[in-house]
């Protein structure tokens, strides 16, 4: 690896913000590491990336599983030897259903991978930012506006990122003497496979049912990137990119 190099990890890759962050940051010459849980989304990314494809490699794996996600960050160090940055962007959300009825599997899925995933991801980051040689680096967490207000019915997967909050804080802190810098990225209905409910109508607290519009992903990935290029003497904690008409000032 020269000097220039960047080495970056964004885990769920295949698809939305996690694609198109990490074909920004390939575009502006990172080492991209691409993860997820289906290879051929992996693999499509990569393929988008055109001349850039060669700066990226493909690791399938699972977030939720401790076991995967250690050996795709000692891969990460066999390597390149460092990692500079990671974004924990892989999540899923729930059936919209009233909170008595949600099962166990559905809140623990939820939290397993929303939660649990970035908290492996962050550990295992921890280890090997703490190690190298230059010491430190950069981790974003995917939060949401349900990091600070809920929608109706969606208790698994507000908590989930109300907790990811905290996670963020901690790591913060905890990464300070270390060069590590942590913030949260907190994304407002993004043109996503997710947001498609959105523009077709969805639940508002008062009890209607409204559209709501949807921002492209290439304006996330824009600022993806801009935090990826801070010097480790500054740190963003949080920041709120949204699809401007959402009734997110004012929701409930």
């Amino acid at each position: 690896m020269n000097d220039l190099q960047r080495i970056a990890l964004v885990t769920g890759a295949g698809s939305g913000i996690g694609q198109s962050a990490a074909l920004a940051l390939l575009k502006n010459n990172f080492q991209v590491v691409l993860c997820g849980r289906n290879n051929a989304s992996l693999e499509k990314t990569r393929s988008m990336a055109e001349d850039k494809k060669g700066n990226a490699m493909v690791f399938q794996a699972d977030v939720t599983n401790p076991d995967e996600v250690a050996h795709m960050f000692s891969k990460v160090r066999q390597s390149f030897g460092r990692l500079d940055f990671l974004f924990n962007n892989a999540g899923i959300g729930a059936p919209a259903k009233p909170l008595e009825e949600i099962s166990f599997e559905e809140w623990q899925s939820v939290i397993a991978t929303n939660l649990t995933g970035s908290f492996l991801c962050i550990r295992e980051a921890f280890k090997l930012m703490k190690s190298q040689d230059p010491m430190g680096g950069r981790i974003i967490n995917n939060g949401s506006i349900s990091a600070h207000v809920p929608r109706p019915n969606s208790a698994p997967y507000t908590s989930a990122k109300h907790a990811i909050t905290g996670l963020t804080k901690s790591a913060s802190l905890d990464g300070r003497n270390y060069n590590i810098c942590c913030g949260q990225i907190d994304i407002g209905n993004a043109d996503t496979a997710m947001a498609e409910k959105m523009k077709e109508g969805i639940l508002q607290a008062n009890g209607s049912i409204a559209k709501e519009p949807a921002m492209d992903t290439q304006y996330i990935a824009e600022t993806i990137v801009y935090l990826a290029n801070l010097p480790l003497d500054v740190n963003v904690p949080f920041l709120t990119v949204m699809a401007n008409r959402m009734p997110y000032m004012g929701r409930g």
